[in-house]
């Protein structure tokens, strides 16, 4: 490589310093090796890096090769390092180059691993989206808003998220919501209807699923209660208020039960019932 300068109407040139290889020697860590250049030590380089670059004692280097030899070796490194990261289980671009920051591989060695290995077919966001969802439709239990902020903290971009969540059925949607909510079924006679479709609803927006799915997986799980069952629900609930106000003078303690009652998802007309003494005889109470 040559470089130009006019000096007194006329071009000279000045070739690159070059430098001779004067001892090779091995480093403690395995497959690595110090290069020596004129005496002094220059720069390491792996048995890989070596072999390619021919690193013989007494071969000559000019300045541009020896920066050729360093970026090849870095560019091996970052390679090896996402390689063996990946060989665990798929990973995303950001990750893998989240991986390499911390081993200290600079910026452009790691840019040059991740478009290796995304040529390679190695690195692809939107196959590892596609592995992901098809996990989740499997044995998972995130929905739709879940899976998007999981994503996002991968880096993954949101454009290819979208586009492979559109892929997926509403159908299958719903089977994830009913593997979510399916323990739920022993709560139908325990709780009343209203409170029981609450916690339904809050447990499937927690796991990142809309609201509206919530009807759809009660009729489809058959956890709507039958009249008996709700009358057992109010029983239960009623009994467990009396209890937790039963040191109250009757007044107070009606007005405590039918508060606690109305905050379970039970209408005025049932709650009236159990306070009337339709549910349980009341005179029963003292005996819970």
């Amino acid at each position: 490589m040559f470089s130009a300068k006019i000096k007194g109407g006329k071009r000279s040139r000045k070739a690159d310093k070059m430098a001779i290889i004067t001892k090779v020697s091995v480093q403690r860590r395995p497959g690595r090796y110090n290069i020596f250049l004129d005496g002094k030590y220059a720069f390491s380089a792996s048995e890989k890096t070596l072999a390619e670059f021919v690193l013989l004692k007494g071969k000559e280097l000019s300045d541009s090769q020896v920066e050729k030899v360093k970026q090849f070796d870095a560019d091996a490194k970052a390679s090896d390092l996402a390689v063996r990261f990946l060989s665990y289980e798929p990973r995303t671009v950001y990750e893998v180059l989240q991986y390499l920051a911390k081993h200290e591989i600079s910026n452009e060695a790691a840019s040059n691993a991740v478009a290796e290995l995304t040529e390679l077919g190695y690195l692809d966001d939107q196959q590892y989206v596609a592995l992901f969802l098809k996990n989740n439709l499997q044995v998972g239990s995130d929905g739709p808003k879940s899976l998007k902020r999981k994503l996002a903290q991968k880096g993954v971009d949101p454009e290819i998220v979208q586009n492979q969540l559109d892929k997926v059925a509403e159908e299958d949607w719903l089977e994830i919501a009913e593997r979510v909510v399916k323990s739920m079924r022993h709560q139908v006679g325990k709780l009343s209807e209203r409170e029981l479709e609450l916690k339904i609803k809050t447990k499937l927006i927690s796991h990142g699923f809309n609201a509206d799915l919530a009807a759809g997986v009660i009729d489809r799980l058959d956890l709507k209660p039958s009249e008996e069952e709700q009358d057992e629900a109010l029983k239960k609930q009623g009994i467990k208020a009396y209890k937790k106000f039963r040191r109250f003078d009757e007044q107070e303690r009606k007005f405590k039960i039918k508060r606690y009652l109305f905050s379970h998802g039970f209408c005025s007309g049932e709650i009236d019932a159990f306070l009337n003494g339709e549910v349980i005889d009341l005179d029963e109470l003292a005996e819970y």
